[in-house]
Order: C-alpha cells, then sequence, then structure tokens
C-alpha cells in the first residue's frame, strides 16, 4: 500500500503558498474559533484587567465630580441649660432707652416720668433654649487648580492602558488554546498514521501466515510479526492517553464539555500566510504608551497642588424662629486655598512619578526590540519548517520505496521478516515526522502572526 504522493505535494503547496502571500484575515477552523471565544469569557485573569479598567473609569468619573456641588440638607435640636439673655446692667440700659422712645414719640419731656399703664416690650433673649435648626448647605468647587482636570486625563489613561493589558491577555490565552488544539490535531494525524502500519502488518501477518501453512516461513517470523503488533498497541494507548489530557486541558481552558470536546475532529490546516504582512503595534506597547501618559498627568496634577483653588459656599436656615439674634438666614461666599509651601511633599512626588514615566519608557524600548528579535526568530522557525517539511517529504518517498521494494524481496526470499519490519518503522517515523513537520510549521505560523501583532480570532 503506497502512501499518496500527490497528498505530499499539495501539503508543500500549501506551505510555500503561507511563504509568499498573506492573508488579510487568517481562517481558523470555526470550532477552535469558539473555543477560543469561551477560553477569553473565562479566563479569570481577563475578566480580573476589565474589572481594573472598570475601576480606573470610575476613578474617571470621580473626579469629574469635583466641580459638581455638593449639596447638604442638615436639621438639629439643642436644649440649652437656661436662654442666653443680656446681662441685667444692660437689660436696664435697653429698657430706658425703650422709655425714651416711648416719652418721644407721645411728646412727653424725656425727665417726665412714664405715665402709668404704657406696656414695654421685654428684652428679647439672645437664644432661647430650645433650638430647632434645619438649614441646606451648598459647597462648590469652582476651580480646583487644574488638579482635577489632571487626575480626569490620568485616569482616563490608566483604563487604556488596562484595557489594552486585558487585549494582551486575550492573545496569551488564544495562543495556549490554539497550541492545545494543534497538540489534539497532531493526536488525531498520528493515529492515522497508526492505522497505516496497522494495515501494513495485517497485510504481513496475512501473508506469514500462508507462508507458514506452506513450509515458506517459521513460527518465528509470526511471533516477531505479533510483537509489531503488540508494540503498535502500546503507541495506541500513549496516542489515546495524549489524547485525553489536552482534552482535560481544553476543558480547563475554554470550560466547553468533555464530551463534546472528545467530538472535535481538528486538523493541521494553514489558516494564513504572515512573512509579507506589515507589523503593528502590540497591545503591550498600547498598554505602555498608555500607562506613560497616565503618569504624565498624575505628574503635573501633583505639581498642581501649588496653584490657587476657588470654591463657593451657600447656606440657608428654613426655620427662623430659633436662630439667635448673631445668626443669619443665609450667607455666600466665595474662599481660596492656596498651599505657599508644603514642605516638599507634592515637588517630590511629581519627581518620584516622573521617574515612574521614564521606567515605562525603557519598558517599552524593551519591549520593542524583544518583539523585533521574536519576529526574526518567528520568521527564520517559519522557514525551517518549510525546508524540513521538503526534506520529508523525500525521506517518505525513500522509505515508501524500500518497503515496497524489502517486501518484494522477503516475498522472493530475498530478505528477511526483520527487513520487512525495520523499513516498515522507518516508514512509519517518517509519516510521523511529516505530521510533526506540519505541526511545527503550524506553530511558527501563530508565533510570527502573534510576534507581528496579526493574530486575529
Amino acid at each position: 500500500m503506497r502512501l499518496n504522493i500527490k497528498l505530499l505535494h499539495f501539503f508543500m503547496a500549501l506551505g510555500f503558498g503561507m511563504l509568499t502571500s498573506v492573508s488579510s484575515a487568517q481562517q481558523l477552523d470555526p470550532a477552535l474559533q469558539e473555543l477560543i471565544s469561551k477560553g477569553v469569557e473565562k479566563s479569570q485573569t481577563i475578566n480580573i484587567k476589565k474589572i481594573e479598567a472598570d475601576q480606573a473609569r470610575i476613578d474617571q468619573r470621580l473626579a469629574k465630580s469635583v466641580f459638581l456641588p455638593k449639596v447638604t440638607l442638615t436639621g438639629s435640636y439643642t436644649r440649652l441649660d437656661d436662654d442666653i439673655t443680656f446681662d441685667d446692667d444692660t437689660q436696664n440700659l435697653l429698657i430706658s432707652t425703650q422709655k425714651l422712645l416711648i416719652k418721644e414719640a407721645i411728646g412727653i419731656p424725656f425727665n417726665s416720668p412714664l405715665p402709668e399703664g404704657v406696656p414695654l416690650q421685654p428684652v428679647p433673649a439672645l437664644q432661647e433654649k430650645d433650638i430647632f435648626k434645619t438649614a441646606v448647605d451648598v459647597d462648590w468647587v469652582l476651580f480646583s487648580g487644574l488638579e482635577a482636570s489632571n487626575a480626569i486625563k490620568a485616569s482616563e489613561h490608566k483604563a487604556e492602558s488596562l484595557t489594552y493589558l486585558g487585549l494582551a491577555e486575550k492573545d496569551k490565552v488564544a495562543l495556549k488554546i490554539i497550541e492545545a488544539y494543534d497538540k489534539l490535531a497532531l493526536v488525531y494525524a498520528s493515529e492515522h498514521v497508526l492505522k497505516t502500519t496497522e494495515e501494513y502488518l495485517e497485510e504481513q501477518s496475512f501473508y506469514v501466515k500462508k507462508a507458514i501453512e506452506n513450509g515458506l516461513a517459521t513460527p518465528i517470523s509470526r511471533k516477531k510479526v505479533e510483537l509489531a503488533q503488540q508494540q503498535l498497541e502500546g503507541k495506541k494507548l500513549e496516542f489515546s492517553q495524549n489524547k485525553t489530557l489536552l482534552i482535560e486541558l481544553l476543558h480547563q481552558l475554554t470550560g466547553e464539555d468533555k464530551a463534546k470536546l472528545a467530538m472535535l475532529e481538528p486538523k493541521l490546516e494553514d489558516f494564513g500566510a504572515v512573512t509579507s504582512a506589515e507589523q503593528v503595534k502590540r497591545n503591550e506597547i498600547k498598554a505602555l504608551e498608555e500607562a506613560e501618559k497616565a503618569t504624565f498627568y498624575k505628574a503635573k496634577m501633583e505639581k498642581s497642588n501649588f496653584i490657587p483653588k476657588v470654591a463657593m459656599k451657600g447656606h440657608y436656615e428654613f426655620i427662623e424662629d430659633d436662630l439667635s439674634l448673631l445668626d443669619p438666614k443665609w450667607y455666600v461666599g466665595l474662599g481660596v486655598q492656596w498651599n505657599i509651601f508644603d514642605g516638599n511633599q507634592s515637588r517630590l512626588k511629581a519627581e518620584k512619578t516622573s521617574l515612574e514615566s521614564l521606567k515605562y519608557q525603557e519598558q517599552m524600548q524593551e519591549a520593542e526590540e524583544m518583539i523585533a528579535l521574536s519576529i526574526v526568530q518567528a520568521e527564520l522557525n517559519y522557514e525551517s519548517t518549510l525546508q524540513n517539511t521538503k526534506i520529508i517529504e523525500k525521506e517518505i518517498e525513500l522509505a515508501e520505496e524500500t518497503y515496497d521494494m524489502t517486501n518484494k524481496q522477503y516475498r522472493n526470499d530475498l530478505a528477511t521478516i526483520n527487513d520487512v519490519l525495520d523499513t516498515l518503522t522507518d516508514l512509519e517515523k517518517a509519516k510521523f515526522k511529516m505530521q510533526e513537520s506540519l505541526f511545527n510549521q503550524r506553530r511558527a505560523v501563530t508565533a510570527l502572526l502573534h510576534a507581528k501583532g496579526i493574530l486575529n480570532y
């Protein structure tokens, strides 16, 4: 049974097609895309990044709320031990003054006694002992010295940075799922190779059985074939266990039901070309850029502590009866706060934040250099996998022809059963290498797509 050489040429054509052109949107297996979506939704790390980004957006809203007026309603009751009144001398003076005013009003000389029966008003208390108060207060920041404005911008860029970090984490989750999926595809492809080997061994078992019946072979030859079949069963068990482990891994990554995962039929297929694609800015770089901007505005916010701040305050009393003679019913005021010297606290905080910004700049430069290196490495690995596939194609052709020739020689008593089994083992190894090469080729494509920032899923 010869391997279909045309099929190998088809795989090679796929590989070279990937090298020479780029797909504007690489196509993933729909089942793989669904698994990635579920994995992204399940990932606790991604969800934490989303929560942190939401928290930063709330910080932004909090900073904006500084310019909104704060309105407070208050109510109180106070019981004093006694009314607050003027002293006796002051009360006598007020009564005397009242008498003079009455005399003047009725035309009596000021040194004449006041007629009896003329009512006098008692001197009111400064504050009665039962005090009921209900009031509304308004506090309104009119100018924060640019502190709130810079805080708003800092929170905005921090939220963007966390959002990009979440997108970078999505890429990591997608890469893990794609790798596990590809490994599962490799297991299925390897099982197909084992099935082909099994057919070869069944053919040899049938031939050896007939040869023994005709006295052309010994039972030893049959035992050797049986041993090869047992070894094949051991390989089947190994691949079955690997399949179980990969299904468990995909279950943990995506939360998908294991029964559904067991029904998948992944294949090692091409999903786009990369070598001629232009590089785009990675989410990790975008996150660092936004973090640097956030620290820049945070430093400006801390420096603005020395700028005067202006606020308005208003107060209105709803109950006038219990107000003292010195309490106003309402008032409106405008205030200015100016921090002249705070012990260098603001300046030192601003310098510390500026150093944080410089740290992000260094991290960006380091990340860009590492990305550039990863792109070169991924391209070299990709080219190597293509070349390796060409070599393995020749190995399979040679192993196939060698097996056919040895098999014919064995049937003509020119070779031993060991020779046949050895060439069959070589053929099996070559087929395994072909599947591994296609797996490595797909891994190289994925790595290069990710390195260039164009991995779509």
